[in-house]
């Protein structure tokens, strides 16, 4: 049977091309969908589990996205050729998509998804990321699944004031604002991306214009779903869905018995604990106390048993809404936009090369930042990307940060994520010149809500602690958001907690320093906000990092002058091409023999452009690598014309002397230009060993060799 293939077509105000399609491939997935652009091109397929599950208290979404290698033409490098795990890149579009879907699904809606896209191809002038949303959601829209969509996604760049949408990699490098942006038809969704300093309302604007592609890309879902014969059968099955759900779970009037005792026992503990102003700790035990008691009361309500803990998040939310919306009191006693404490201190760890500690409430972060050379690049080389990161930046979040025991199974997704944040929103102070590579490490021990954001400012202070001149101090903070329904009001929280985060609308990211925004992050639990809503948290956001910022600098106001004793020294000179060869040696001996003796890493490369060398040095001591450097510049040195040189003698013969003006050069003295007397014997005049200066005569052009002369030094018969 010939596949139907339906396809959609939209234009942008440059001329490209974008197209949605659905029919042709993966067929036997609930939804299938394909994007292009250009010479990019992705798939997306959503398979949804045949049983309904009870026993999920999250909702089991799980998105996978993978670029293969195949997509840009090469082949995957290394023993095995295949591909292997997800690179961080690509799990920073999983969340990415993630994060736009999550929040459409029915609150109620716990059956199994699994969304995977694939990069089909890949055009250089199309980053794929700026598509995944899209495609994802139109695949899960042509599905069965109940969604609250479609939604797209957009990647908005800005270059010399003009916005350009999905760009290339080559005119990413170029700009200013990198943004990528979510939304439904009226709503903002998501919003992430790194800017150089830029106001609030640059921002705003550059929201505002990629809000206008997403609806156009929303209308063509629209028109493709409505052509879908799958569409037809979807209200069917929800219906089937929502009568089974309806049976045997959410409305139960079982289940709203219990809800409604348990608040009539224990309402009013539950209260009194998030209105204590009570530490995390104490507040998670004394409710987990509660729980337990619940728990046991209930035992014998063998159908909302596996339940109890989806009820109680349930009652603990409402509660902790009500004191916010209607008592404006927060679970620290904070009003609305009040910071929490804020304490910091650098110099803290003497055997590193910078470190600092910042602390804000109950979340504490540790920053250090090692040096290094060009040989420490972080290097990225997957199927789109090539590059070397001088400046990279990780995070991690060990489980005794928050009380708990876990198992280590490497680095998570959340601290590949929290960690490229904190990244993008230094990368851009740190000055261009520094020869160095530097990493930063954010090590949170403790945390109670935004420990990405006290990342940033510790690693501002300990970039600050090792003398590399920032441009400005970088603050963040972590913004939320409580709805109230009944009134519209939306109530914005500065400074959130993690029971905060946890019970409220939104949780939005915002890095910059004193001139701007540098980064932002947003994330939704629901469909989305307005402009209005979404400028207000920037406004309040910007209050926020100005007050931080004086904050950091009454630990330290300014960079240090110079780098501290433990930190290595570079050194970067050029050299000939010619001599590349004879520095690295046979078999890297010479390189070798210099590295050991001076205890120097050392590396050359060939400039793109020219005829030099680059010789990178580093070293500790100081006086080796000057000692270093030296045995380079003796064995790389070209003597001057005219330029008079200390001579050391190595051989004599019966009408010529053998001398070494360097380790590389040495020369044939004449007998006829040792002395204006006339020698019978040189032997008389000089000896092995003697030390004497010469003046470079330059080349014989015929035998290629060298002129020196000794007695150019002196008036003829007369010392001068």
């Amino acid at each position: 049977m010939i596949p139907e293939l339906i396809k959609e077509n939209l234009f942008l105000e440059d001329g490209r091309a974008l197209s949605i399609e659905t029919g042709k491939f993966a067929r036997k997935a609930n939804g299938s969908a394909v994007v292009r652009m250009g010479n990019t091109s992705l798939l997306a397929t959503v398979v949804i589990y045949k049983e309904y599950k009870e026993d999920f208290k999250f909702r089991p979404l799980t998105i996978d996205y993978r670029e293969k290698y195949s997509a840009g033409g090469k082949i995957p490098g290394g023993y095995i050729k295949r591909e292997g795990r997800p690179s961080e890149e690509e799990i920073l579009i999983m969340r990415l998509v993630d994060r736009l879907l999550r929040p459409l699904f029915k609150d109620n809606y716990y059956q199994e998804i699994q969304i995977m896209i694939s990069l089909l191809s890949y055009d250089i002038n199309v980053l794929p990321d700026g598509l995944a949303g899209l495609v994802a959601s139109t695949a899960v829209s042509i599905s069965e699944i109940y969604f609250k969509g479609p939604v797209s996604t957009v990647r908005i760049i800005r270059i010399n004031d003009a916005f350009i949408i999905n760009p290339g990699i080559e005119e990413l490098k170029k700009s200013e604002l990198d943004l990528i942006v979510g939304g439904t038809n009226n709503y903002i969704l998501l919003v992430e991306g790194e800017m150089r300093e830029i106001s609030e309302i640059e921002m705003m604007e550059a929201i505002v214009k990629a809000h206008k592609y997403i609806q156009l890309q929303i209308e063509a879902q629209i028109s493709l779903i409505t052509k879908n014969k799958k569409f037809r059968n979807k209200r069917l099955y929800n219906i089937k869905l929502y009568n089974y759900y309806y049976k045997y779970l959410n409305f139960n009037l079982k289940v709203f018995y219990i809800k409604e005792k348990i608040n009539f026992l224990y309402y009013e503990d539950i209260y009194y604990i998030y209105k204590g102003c009570l530490f995390k700790q104490k507040r998670s035990k004394q409710i987990e106390n509660i729980l337990n008691e619940i728990k046991f009361h209930f035992s014998n309500e063998s159908i909302v048993i596996n339940n109890i803990e989806i009820i109680f998040d349930e009652i603990k939310k409402e509660i902790i809404k009500k004191i916010l919306l209607k008592e404006n009191i927060r679970l620290d006693g904070r009003s609305l936009d009040d910071l929490r404490t804020i304490c910091s201190k650098v110099d803290c760890l003497p055997g590193v090369h910078g470190s600092a500690i910042f602390t804000r409430g109950e979340t504490q972060a540790l920053s250090t930042v090692t040096l290094g050379s060009s040989l420490d690049v972080n290097k990225i080389d997957n199927a789109i990307i090539r590059a070397k990161q001088r400046f990279y930046l990780h995070y991690n979040f060990p489980p005794f940060s928050t009380g708990e025991i876990k198992f280590l199974k490497g680095v998570s997704r959340r601290e590949i994520g929290h960690g490229n944040l904190a990244q993008r929103a230094l990368k851009n102070i740190i000055p261009f010149v520094t020869p160095y590579t530097i990493r930063v490490v954010s090590d949170v021990l403790e945390s109670n809500g935004s420990s990405s954001m006290a990342t940033v400012c510790a690693s501002t202070l300990a970039l600050m602690d090792a003398g590399i001149t920032v441009k400005r101090p970088v603050s963040g903070i972590s913004m939320g958001l409580i709805m109230n329904y009944l009134t519209g009001e939306a109530i914005i929280l500065s400074d959130i907690l993690g029971d905060e985060d946890y019970i409220g609308d939104m949780d939005f990211k915002i890095t910059g320093t004193e001139y701007g925004i540098t980064a932002c992050q947003m994330d939704m639990k629901i469909s989305g906000i307005t402009y209005e809503v979404l400028l207000n948290t920037i406004f309040k956001a910007k209050k926020g990092l100005l007050f931080i910022i004086k904050k950091m600098l009454t630990t330290l106001s300014c960079p240090r002058k110079s780098l501290k004793f433990p930190a290595p020294k570079i050194y970067t000179f050029y050299i000939p091409k010619k001599f590349i060869g004879t520095v690295i040696g046979s078999g890297g001996k010479i390189i070798q023999e210099i590295q050991v003796s001076t205890e120097t890493n050392i590396k050359i490369k060939e400039k793109e452009k020219g005829s030099l060398g680059i010789i990178e040095i580093l070293g500790k001591n100081e006086t080796k690598l000057k000692s270093a450097i030296l045995k380079i510049k003796n064995i790389t040195f070209v003597p001057k014309v005219g330029k008079i040189y200390k001579a050391k003698v190595k051989n004599i013969n019966k009408f010529c002397v053998l001398v070494e003006i360097s380790k590389s050069v040495e020369g044939l003295l004449h007998i006829s230009e040792i002395s204006w007397k006339i020698l019978t014997k040189v032997k008389n005049f000089i000896r092995t060993g003697d030390i004497i200066y010469v003046k470079y005569l330059g080349k014989n052009k015929k035998l290629g060799k060298i002129k020196l002369s000794h007695k150019i030094l002196f008036y003829r018969n007369y010392h001068i």
